[in-house]
């Protein structure tokens, strides 16, 4: 409680003239006392006391990791379709950019990368778990592996399995590598449309830097070892002469999306 002090208030007096000498004797009165200033009460303030000042909000801190191991940065996954950004007002690329210039601002010269998972029109299940599957997030791919398979068999034709990622030929599971596997999964989301060679290198190998980057007949190689592994289904990767390259579903083919979807750069 604060308490308001106030001075204690002076008092100036006037000199008094000498009472006149009268001829009876008479009492002497008592002498002049110099009054006293009394302090004014003190007054209790009406505002009200201030609560100390609270304490910083500590940082929140990280799960233990394992030992010989450190944190170099983290993932948020966001699950937001296109329709739901729209009805707020907004979109996918002006999320990113303000999620990106948040980070700027808290630590300057750090460095960002954004990445969209696609998904199939009616694929179902929720956004986020769409998104954390899609990018490989350790925890949504465990439990997915838990999940028991489908032991439908299919004899004939070309089973594309995003989910499982892989590819199942007149009931054998062909052998694509990682990156033939993404190549095809790439065309797959996008079928119909023509895809440039120029985009499948800055989509699938935004990582790479210097050699490790290939050239547009580098693509072309990577095409032709695929369509080898596709055998008498290579027609399913068309080239468009003087374009690039397009999925052509024949009815033979069938394609499983599940719950898992192909990242690519936003």
């Amino acid at each position: 409680m604060s308490l308001a002090t106030i001075d204690p208030a002076r008092t100036s007096l006037r000199s008094v003239p000498a009472a006149p000498v009268l001829r009876a004797a008479a009492p002497l009165a008592p002498p002049l006392r110099r009054p006293q200033a009394v302090p004014a009460p003190a007054t209790t303030s009406t505002a009200p006391a201030q609560a100390p000042a609270a304490a910083p909000a500590r940082p929140a801190r990280l799960r233990a990791v394992p030992e010989g191991t450190k944190a170099r940065g983290f993932a948020i996954y966001v699950g937001l379709d296109e329709l739901k950004a729209a009805a707020a007002g907004t979109d996918l690329g002006t999320v990113v950019a303000a999620l990106k210039r948040l980070a700027a601002e808290l630590a300057p010269g750090v460095e960002t990368h954004a990445a969209v998972a696609l998904a199939p029109e009616g694929a179902g299940g929720r956004d986020i778990d769409v998104v954390r599957l899609a990018l490989q997030d350790p925890a949504a791919v465990a439990q997915h592996r838990e999940q028991p398979e489908d032991d439908e068999r299919v004899d004939d034709g070309v089973t594309v399995d995003l989910s499982r990622k892989r590819v199942v030929l007149d009931g054998e599971t062909a052998p694509l590598t990682y990156k033939e596997f993404e190549l095809l999964q790439y065309l797959v989301l996008r079928e119909g449309r023509t895809i440039e060679r120029s985009e499948l290198i800055a989509s699938l190998w935004s990582a790479a830097d210097g050699d490790d980057v290939p050239n547009e007949r580098t693509i072309d190689v990577h095409v032709r070892r695929l369509r080898s592994k596709l055998g008498r289904y290579e027609e399913i990767v068309r080239t468009v002469r003087g374009a690039g390259y397009r999925f052509d579903r024949h009815a033979d083919v069938a394609v499983h999306h599940a719950s898992t979807q192909s990242p690519d750069l936003f």
